[in-house]
């Protein structure tokens, strides 16, 4: 069972959408909000598995809404105006509906879905199972910086760098490599993410453990780390200690 949220200042809209998906038992309607601050309180309340998106709303779009979440939901958008099929999939959706919304598309949407959620079943467990404070890798990120938006695996993120009130996340390989800014400083994060996986290096990175391609010492007793995307970090002796005592966990 998907337990999902309608999220659409229209009532009539909601109310379309709840009629539609009666005949599929395989989704738990679970809540409804009308605006991005109702939105955010029942997310954070029910936690859902998935949330139908509209994406024009007063106060804020949906990609604002995603923006604020500390881990993003799965999202299938619903909106009138079809200019925003193309960043609904950039952003890597799992599916755009353009109202009004017709069954057959419906039924498309919805079996993409259930495909996603079937495939990770034991890394789902471990994500319900797991602690705010270490969640499973398969969770994912909404990054906004400025008209372009991303969903972003933490797997897939090799570091974070603070710049003032916002963090820069690095991801992708090579040329393809991403750097956008996010409105969440390093201490907000670290607090989200699963200390297993990543680590702070210093005041002003957090690395993943994944991406560490060389670990050298330094005079001063310190280590100098070396990124696959060969980016260097530089660890005092305080934090060269506690990542050798982390290594040998």
């Amino acid at each position: 069972m998907i337990r999902a949220i309608i999220i659409d200042d229209e009532r009539l809209a909601r109310v379309e959408l709840r009629r539609l998906l009666t005949v599929h038992d395989e989704i738990e309607i679970i809540g409804e909000a009308a605006n991005i601050t109702e939105a955010l309180q029942v997310i954070e309340n029910l936690q859902p598995d998935l949330i139908f998106l509209d994406i024009q709303m007063p106060g804020g779009s949906g990609f604002d809404l995603l923006a604020q979440l500390d881990l993003a939901p799965e999202v299938i958008f619903t909106t009138a105006f079809d200019t925003y099929a193309l960043k609904a999939f950039e952003v890597n959706a799992l599916d755009y509906l353009q109202k009004p919304i017709e069954p057959p598309r419906l039924d498309a949407a919805l079996a993409r879905a259930l495909q996603r959620f079937e495939k990770p079943t034991n890394a789902r467990l471990a994500s319900q199972l797991a602690t705010p404070q270490a969640k499973s890798g398969n969770d994912k990120i909404f990054i906004k910086d400025g008209e372009r938006c991303w969903f972003v695996t933490l797997t897939d993120i090799m570091l974070f760098e603070s710049e003032g009130n916002y963090a820069r996340v690095y991801f992708g390989t090579g040329l393809q490599t991403q750097r956008p800014l996010m409105l969440r400083s390093l201490n907000q994060l670290e607090e989200r993410l699963n200390p297993s996986q990543f680590f702070r290096a210093n005041r002003r990175q957090i690395i993943n453990l994944q991406f560490i391609d060389l670990v050298a010492p330094t005079d001063s007793g310190g280590l100098t780390i070396a990124l696959k995307n060969q980016l260097r970090i530089e660890l005092s002796r305080r934090r060269a200690t506690q990542f050798k005592e982390l290594s040998t966990l």
